[in-house]
């Protein structure tokens, strides 16, 4: 069969992401054949479309980290025709063609067939919502709990952040969300923000302290850098930090004493290549216990011919919230 795609090409030292017509043999190998519902727009997927972005060793690539639709043909077990699934990470949309297109073909072990959510809901959670809800999982297991106190949600605009800061309101959390954006007050509170705070250090040019008052139970970070030493510093003894992005930079400057003098733990989060069964198990809670609330005020859909004008927006910094990426019946 064929079938439309939005296709990466390197050109002239560049690459370009267009419209294509491609055939099966596009689709690769793997057990469980999809028609794509729904994809979105992550960090990662404008990364697949720079030169030396880092994530894509061979052109042409379908990108599209996360892809949610109905399974149509199924060599496994585990999958009929006719289920509701969601797939993301691991070499999705990387090194293996991805959810920007009509089809996907995909190994069984990636697929979580949906279980309370419908398959647009599951594409507003999307790749970030799943690190936003694998962060507060991580924070729980910590032993956090409402009565520890406020939880600061950082980068709270973007993706990660703004799913953050709607599950841990809908837990009970004080949340006290951070964010550049000066405008975003309003959305932020809409969602379950207490107080909305400005990017931290509040005063870039102040000497950094290794060890500030403390002043929340608990983290969700998304920005790292300058950033993330600084939250660190602030957190009460025994809480936590769970660490998941890097727009603010890759190195850490701080030092061992929020460590070893208040317990703080830096919960490292990886949501590639976590393993299919707590994957799927999380998946579950997402739509029980951590459910978002508030996820038509944190989204918004776009058709996937107009994907090059929202990965631009991610770029420029302009980007807030969860972008839905329409595929059927939009090529």
């Amino acid at each position: 069969m064929d079938y439309f795609a939005m296709v990466a090409r390197e050109s002239d030292g560049g690459i370009t992401l267009a419209r294509e017509q491609v055939g099966e043999e596009f689709l690769g190998t793997g057990e469980v054949t999809i028609k794509v519902h729904y994809s979105s727009a992550n960090y990662k997927d404008l990364l697949a479309i720079t030169p030396r972005g880092g994530v894509v060793r061979n052109y042409p690539i379908v990108p599209g980290i996360d892809l949610t639709g109905e399974v149509i043909a199924s060599e496994s077990d585990d999958f009929a025709t006719g289920d509701q699934v969601v797939a993301h990470g691991y070499e999705l949309g990387v090194s293996r063609n991805g959810g920007f297109a009509e089809y996907a073909r995909v190994p069984a072990e990636w697929v979580v067939r949906l279980d309370g959510l419908s398959t647009r809901d599951a594409a507003a959670i999307g790749t970030a919502g799943f690190t936003a809800a694998m962060s507060v999982q991580a924070l729980l297991d910590n032993g956090l709990t409402p009565d520890d106190g406020a939880v600061l949600v950082t980068g709270a605009t973007g993706g990660v952040g703004t799913v953050a800061v709607d599950i841990l309101s809908g837990l009970g959390f004080e949340v006290i969300a951070s964010t550049g954006k000066t405008d975003a007050g309003d959305l932020l509170a809409e969602i379950g923000a207490n107080e909305v705070i400005g990017r931290l250090p509040l005063d870039p040019d102040a000497k950094p302290r290794p060890l500030d008052k403390a002043t929340w139970a608990s983290a969700v970070d998304s920005v790292g850098g300058a950033s993330l030493a600084h939250v660190l510093s602030r957190i009460g003894y025994g809480g936590a930090v769970a660490a998941s992005g890097l727009t603010g930079g890759a190195d850490l400057p701080t030092t061992v004493l929020p460590f070893i003098l208040r317990g703080v733990r830096l919960l490292g989060i990886d949501s590639v290549f976590l393993p299919i069964a707590e994957r799927r198990a999380l998946w579950t809670a997402l739509g029980k216990d951590l459910r978002p609330q508030h996820l038509s005020t944190i989204e918004s859909l776009t058709p996937i011919t107009e994907v090059n004008a929202v990965l631009q927006s991610i770029k420029n910094g302009t980007h807030s919230g969860r972008t839905v990426i329409s595929v059927a019946g939009e090529f």
